[in-house]
C-alpha cells in the first residue's frame, strides 16, 4: 500500500509503503519498548521524516497501538489458533511450541512486546501501559473461558480450577519471553518447553 505524504523539507509529495513503515516501527518498539523507542529511532527505522510519520500515523502513542495491532495479528496469531485445540494440553502445547517457534527465530526481536510495554512507568507511557494491561487481560480472559470447559468436561484435576491454570501457563509463557530477552539459546528454550509439558497437570 502507497501513501502520498506531503514532506515538509522538499515541498513536494514523498511516498513510502505504510505497511513496511509500520513493519519497521514495530521492530524498534519491540526492541527498545515504548519508552525506549525515540522519534528519531522510529523514523530512521521507518525512513521517513517526522512530518510524515504525523501526518500518516498520528502520534508517538497512536503508531504504537497500530504497531501493537500488527504484533497480535502476525506475531501472535498461533494464540487464538491454539485455543481450537481439542484438550487443555493440546492448548498449552500449541501456545508454548508456538512462542517456542516467534522467540527461537533468527528474524525478529527477542522477548513479547507485551510484556516489555506493560512495565512501562513513566508519565507518558501509562496510558500505553494500561491498554497492553488491557489486552493482555482480553487474552486471558479467553484462556480462561476455554479451560473453563476443559474443567466442564473433567479434564482438570479436583485441587485446580480453570482461572488457576490459565495463570500457570500464561507465567510459563511470560517465562518463555523473559528468558528468550535474555539470551537463551534455541535448546533452552526447548528444554524449558519439554520440561513444561511433562510436568502440565493434564492429559
Amino acid at each position: 500500500m502507497k501513501l502520498a505524504i506531503c514532506s515538509a523539507t522538499k515541498g513536494r509529495p514523498r511516498e513510502f509503503c505504510v505497511d513496511e513503515a509500520l513493519a519497521q516501527a514495530l521492530r524498534v518498539f519491540w526492541s527498545k519498548g515504548y519508552e525506549g523507542a525515540s522519534l528519531t529511532d522510529l523514523t530512521d527505522a521507518m525512513g521517513i521524516t517526522r512530518p510524515s510519520l504525523y501526518a500518516a500515523f498520528g502520534n508517538k502513542e497512536a503508531l504504537f497501538r497500530k504497531a501493537l495491532d500488527l504484533y497480535e495479528r502476525e506475531k501472535l496469531c498461533y494464540m487464538s489458533q491454539a485455543l481450537d485445540a481439542a484438550t487443555a494440553r493440546g492448548v498449552a502445547e500449541r501456545l508454548l511450541r508456538g512462542a517456542l517457534e516467534m522467540q527461537a527465530s533468527d528474524c525478529e526481536p527477542r522477548g513479547c512486546l507485551r510484556v516489555i510495554s506493560s512495565v512501562a512507568c513513566g508519565v507518558e507511557a501509562e496510558s500505553i501501559r494500561e491498554e497492553v494491561i488491557a489486552r493482555r487481560k482480553s487474552s486471558s480472559d479467553a484462556l480462561i473461558a476455554r479451560f473453563e470447559k476443559a474443567e466442564a468436561a473433567g479434564e482438570l484435576p479436583e485441587h485446580m480450577n480453570a482461572e488457576a491454570l490459565s495463570g500457570y501457563l500464561i507465567a510459563l509463557l511470560q517465562g518463555l519471553a523473559l528468558q528468550a530477552g535474555a539470551g537463551a539459546s534455541r535448546e533452552e528454550l526447548e528444554r524449558l518447553v519439554e520440561t513444561s509439558l511433562a510436568v502440565w497437570p493434564t492429559k
